[in-house]
């Protein structure tokens, strides 16, 4: 039954990853100034 705690365990790192990946871009895209795409020009 340990793998049941292991892909339980898995599982969770995974959307760890995802989650902070897209509080990642929306915070990056609410740091930008107005007016100014994301290339800066």
């Amino acid at each position: 039954m340990w793998y049941f705690t292991w892909i339980l365990g898995v599982l969770l790192a995974c959307s760890f990853g995802i989650i902070s990946a897209l509080w990642f871009e929306a915070t990056q895209d609410l740091d930008a100034e107005p007016g100014r795409d994301r290339l800066g020009q």
